[in-house]
């Protein structure tokens, strides 16, 4: 079981991306997928989550400006950032609450990470 972050690199103040993770493997359930950001110099921080529903939640700073959708069919997260700023740079992490068949409790598995660098 992995996911794979695509979709970052650089972009201008005011810009937009969108970065895609998608789970694969052997599978049996995903629970809350979430994107987490750790930028330069600064812990980690829980940047968006939505669970399996469609209920999304974010970081009260970025309310407005990123959006996290899913797609259940495809086993993939979506974080759309609009209106970047430099302190938005970072290398951005996927999470995900996975069950895998057999196995009675949801393990948290993690990306690899991409980078976005929001610059001019």
């Amino acid at each position: 079981v992995q996911l794979q972050e695509t979709g970052g690199g650089l972009v201008q103040p005011g810009g937009s991306v969108r970065l895609s993770c998608v789970a694969s493997g052997n599978i049996f359930k995903i629970n809350d997928m979430s994107w987490y950001r750790v930028a330069p110099g600064k812990q980690r921080e829980l940047v968006a989550t939505i669970t399996s529903g469609g209920s999304p939640n974010y970081l009260d700073s970025l309310k407005g400006r990123f959006t996290i959708t899913r797609d259940n069919a495809k086993n993939t997260t979506y974080l759309q950032m609009n209106d970047l700023k430099r302190e938005d740079t970072a290398v951005y992490y996927c999470n995900a609450e996975m069950i895998r068949p057999g196995i009675r409790d949801p393990l948290p598995y993690w990306g690899q990470g991409t980078r976005v660098t929001v610059s001019s």
